[in-house]
C-alpha cells in the first residue's frame, strides 16, 4: 500500500499561510494562520506568506491587499517575499509539460453537465469514470488535462490521525488544468509547496480530503511529502463552514487581541484569564511559548461562537 513517505528530516521547519483572496479574512481564516504561524515558530522555523489567486474569476479586487493589511493589524510577521499565484502560471505549465511527458496527464472533453450524474467524491466534486482516459471521444476536442489517480494513498495527520484514501474509488481521475485554461489549485499548491521547500502544512481541515491528491501529484513530480496537521474548521451555528457565501463577518469587525484569545482557546491552547485585559504583543508572547500542537482538539469542525 502506498503510504506517504517520511517528511523532511534534518531539515529547518518552513511553514506558510496561503489565503485564497475572495473576501475579507473572517474567523476560520485566523484560525489556520494562528496555527501554522505559531507552530513554524514553535520550531524556530521560517513563516512564509502566498496569495492564492490562481482562480481569477474567483478573485475580488482589493482583497489580498486587504488580508495583508489585516495579517499585519494582527501581529503577524511572515519571512521572506509574499508569493502570488497568479505571477507563476508558467511555472505551473512547465510541472503540466512534466506530467504529461511522464504519461501522468491527459486532455478530458467531459463538461460539468455531463458528470453531473456521478457520484460525489469526498470534497464534493464529482467523481470521475474514466471516460477520456483512454483516449477522448471521435469528433471532440480536449478542454481540460487530468491526471491519473492510481492507488491509495495513506499518511498520518499530526490533528486529524492516520488517513487512508484510495484516489480512484474516491475521486477519479482529477483535473490539474481546467477547461477555462487556469491551473487547478491541486497543482498550484503542489508546485508552490515544493519549491518554496515547504515541510510542514497546517491549514483548516476543509481542505483534508484534497491531502491525497496533492501527496499524489507530489510524488508523480518526484517532490518531497511535507508533515500535515489539519485544524478543525470554524462553522456558524448551521454547522457550516465560515466563508464569504456564508456571510462571515470579517475579522477586522473584532479587536485582534479578543480575536487572537478567542482563536487560541478554539484550537485548544487555554490563555489564561488575565491575558484578557493584555496588549495584543503579551498574548502573543504567551501563545508562541505555550503552543502544543497536541492540545488541538481532534475534530474536523466546530462552532465559532460570536464570529459567525
Amino acid at each position: 500500500m502506498p503510504h506517504s513517505p517520511p517528511p523532511f528530516s534534518n531539515t529547518p521547519y518552513v511553514g506558510r499561510f496561503a489565503p485564497s483572496p475572495t473576501g475579507a479574512l473572517h474567523f476560520g481564516s485566523l484560525v489556520a494562520a494562528v496555527g501554522s504561524f505559531l507552530d513554524a515558530r514553535a520550531h524556530q522555523g521560517r513563516w512564509l506568506l502566498r496569495i492564492e489567486d490562481v482562480d481569477a474569476p474567483r478573485t475580488v479586487p482589493g482583497a489580498a491587499e486587504g488580508i495583508i493589511a489585516t495579517l499585519e493589524r494582527f501581529g503577524f510577521e511572515w519571512d521572506g517575499e509574499i508569493v502570488w499565484q497568479s505571477a507563476r502560471t508558467a511555472t505551473y505549465a512547465a510541472a503540466l509539460e512534466t506530467l504529461k511527458a511522464a504519461g501522468h496527464a491527459y486532455p478530458c472533453t467531459c463538461t460539468r453537465r455531463e458528470l453531473a450524474d456521478q457520484p460525489l467524491a469526498r470534497d464534493g466534486s464529482r467523481r470521475y469514470p474514466g471516460t477520456c482516459r483512454d483516449g477522448l471521444p471521435p469528433g471532440r476536442e480536449g478542454r481540460a488535462w487530468r491526471v491519473r489517480a492510481e492507488g491509495v494513498i495513506r499518511f498520518d495527520d499530526a490533528v486529524q490521525g492516520t488517513q487512508q484514501i484510495d484516489l480512484a474509488a474516491d475521486a477519479g481521475d482529477y483535473v490539474i488544468r481546467r477547461a477555462d485554461g487556469l491551473f487547478a489549485y491541486q497543482l498550484a499548491v503542489v508546485v508552490d509547496d515544493a519549491e518554496a521547500g515547504v515541510t510542514h502544512v497546517v491549514r483548516g481541515a476543509d481542505l483534508l480530503d484534497s491531502t491525497a491528491r496533492q501527496i499524489h501529484l507530489l510524488g508523480l513530480l518526484g517532490q518531497t511529502v511535507p508533515a500535515y496537521a489539519h485544524l478543525p474548521l470554524a462553522t456558524n451555528a448551521a454547522g457550516e463552514k465560515l466563508s464569504k457565501q456564508t456571510l462571515a463577518r470579517a475579522i477586522d469587525e473584532h479587536p485582534p487581541a479578543t480575536a487572537l484569545l478567542a482563536a487560541l482557546r478554539f484550537l485548544g491552547q487555554n490563555p489564561p484569564a488575565a491575558l484578557a485585559a493584555a496588549p495584543l504583543a503579551e498574548i502573543w508572547q504567551w501563545a508562541r511559548a505555550h503552543w502544543s500542537i497536541a492540545a488541538v482538539p481532534r475534530r474536523r469542525q466546530a462552532e465559532a461562537p460570536g464570529f459567525h
